[in-house]
């Protein structure tokens, strides 16, 4: 059964458009950070080059990588953010000195790639 349109479930501009209200609909714009997102950007851009020389496609990531090596990485990365924020000099494996943002940077990175192999199981029942 189709549902009929009352006025309040439509927006009417000055200009006399119409478009429906924006009830229930996701607010992107509201939820995401421009200035995040940008920065979060330029750190994986800047980790695209392999120690092998070689840049790796930016939707790498997406092929797969076991969960277990995300929770590795996550934790890895957080101990540095938690040294950092506490006012200790951190290093990373290769003896460079550890940012707060790029600590946390790494931290979003490996959440959101966990969270990615998770929802592709749960959703496609991909491993």
């Amino acid at each position: 059964m189709s549902k009929t349109k009352t006025k309040k479930d439509v927006r009417e501009f000055s200009t006399g458009a119409t478009r429906d209200n924006e009830d229930g609909k996701l607010d992107f714009e509201g939820f995401l950070s421009p200035i995040v997102l940008e920065r979060f950007g330029q750190y994986m851009h800047q980790h695209r080059k392999q120690s092998n020389g070689q840049m790796r496609d930016s939707d790498n990531w997406q092929l797969g990588i076991p969960v277990v090596t995300y929770r590795k990485s996550l934790v890895r990365h957080l101990f540095q953010a938690w040294g950092v924020w506490r006012g200790y000099k951190v290093f990373d494996n290769k003896g460079v000195r550890v940012e707060l943002v790029d600590a946390l940077l790494a931290v979003v990175f490996n959440a959101l790639g966990y969270l990615h192999e998770l929802l592709k199981t749960q959703q496609h029942g991909k491993k």
